[in-house]
């Protein structure tokens, strides 16, 4: 009765457009409310215990460092670089697009970040080229998923939190997914570009001055991944530390070297990290007690027991979870799927002899798709807004493309040392 509650009071609220977070909150009050035996301290110490964690301060300077970085030049930087390595190629925009993702999300750890930096650039630039205003949309939709998978990735790190574990190991399990992610999308759109050499245009061949002139601009800021990320890796900072560093780094190239980030930018760039953490963090609280309720109800062991029930089979049982998630961001923000459903199905993925690790970037990688497609994809209504065309018209052009995401995400969950690899080195 207690679990009907929680979740029909979430349904309805959801149903009549309340914001995921206060939706969760109050659903859950609501349960605390009805279960009776227990004190409402439960709720403020539940929602403080949730976000009192040190891994957590990462987010708002991780936030933060992207912010800066947009503001001063990096996007623009990193989109010609790119242009000079992949370019050339049939649909060399398109492609340019999935690199520079690839470098924006070693930066920002954000997928809507990626979307919206790299999209407002490329999409009128794909346009004008000739290239359909859907796919060009599409494309950089999936490719800014890229930016939740690779490291530094806020994803992560709140999986990390939920889940007690080692976020330097998460981030080392994502990368070669993030990498094959994107590999994926280059293929899928070189196959398109043969089929359809007309839509898909090429670019010039760079020349070899250019292509070090181009490094030379974007060096600095293809510095900064391997910088947070080598500190983390060897041990020297905490994923939190980084964070912070990337923050300083991201003020004296911008600010300095670049100088594209002027003084009057900062109410801009303070307001976008402070509605961004503010986002993430209530969600974080309220979901903490969410998650605690679920918990207290040992809805965990019900499930596993139901699924353990369809299918004694482990690969069976994989696929059911998949699928759940799949569906499950089909609806619902990933930030929040990932909150409430980490400790309903870890439990289930550690007795199928699953690493915490490699689950939870199965999971981000599941979720991560749900970001581009409707009726709640966050970036694709992002690029949709950029390219003025509406939804069903991208989500057309993106189906091949998720296609790809998709065979990724089989690949990730069945084969562990993909995401295990760069982990099990360390150790």
């Amino acid at each position: 009765m207690v679990i009907g509650i929680l979740m029909g009071v979430f349904a309805l609220l959801l149903a009549i457009g309340i914001p995921v977070a206060v939706s969760i909150g109050l659903a859950s009050i609501a349960a605390v409310m009805f279960m009776g035996d227990l004190s409402l301290s439960v709720i403020a110490q539940r929602f403080g215990n949730g976000v009192n964690s040190f891994p957590l301060l990462a987010i708002p300077f991780f936030v933060l460092a992207g912010s800066l970085m947009n503001s001063g030049g990096i996007a623009t930087r990193l989109i010609d670089f790119a242009s000079c390595l992949v370019g050339f190629i049939r649909g060399g925009l398109a492609m340019v697009n999935i690199v520079a993702s690839k470098f924006f999300g070693g930066i920002s750890g954000s997928s809507v970040a990626d979307a919206v930096a790299i999209g407002s650039a490329l999409i009128p630039a794909m346009q004008k080229k000739g290239y359909d205003g859907g796919f060009a949309a599409a494309v950089t939709a999936a490719s800014s998923t890229i930016g939740i998978i690779i490291p530094p990735s806020i994803p992560i790190i709140i999986y990390g939190v939920m889940a007690g574990e080692s976020i330097s190991q998460l981030f080392l399990a994502g990368a070669i997914p993030g990498v094959l992610v994107g590999l994926s999308l280059m293929l899928v759109t070189y196959l398109m570009a043969l089929k359809n050499p007309e839509q898909f245009p090429k670019e010039n061949l760079p020349t070899l001055k250019g292509i070090g002139i181009s490094l030379k601009r974007a060096s600095l800021a293809l510095l900064m991944p391997i910088i947070v990320l080598g500190g983390i890796i060897g041990g020297v900072v905490t994923a939190t530390e980084a964070a912070v560093i990337a923050v300083g780094y991201s003020l004296i190239v911008g600010g300095l070297v670049y100088k594209e980030i002027k003084l009057k930018d900062f109410k801009s760039i303070l307001s976008e990290t402070i509605t961004g953490t503010a986002t993430v963090m209530l969600l974080v609280a309220t979901a903490s007690l969410f998650g605690w309720i679920v918990a207290y109800e040992q809805i965990p062991l019900i499930i596993g027991d139901w699924i353990q029930g369809v299918s004694g089979n482990p690969i069976i049982t994989l696929l059911i979870i998949n699928l759940f998630l799949l569906l499950t961001g089909l609806f619902m923000d990933l930030t929040a799927a990932l909150i409430i459903l980490t400790p309903v199905l870890l439990p289930i993925a550690t007795t199928l002899g699953m690493d915490p690790v490699h689950f939870g970037i199965m999971m981000i990688v599941n979720l991560a798709i749900g970001l581009v497609t409707p009726p709640v994809g966050i970036c694709l209504f992002a690029v949709c807004n950029i390219a003025k065309i509406t939804i069903s018209h991208v989500s057309r052009a993106v189906v091949p493309l998720l296609a790809a995401m998709v065979i990724i995400l089989l690949l990730v969950a069945f084969i562990p040392q993909i995401s295990m690899y760069l982990p099990n080195l360390t150790k």
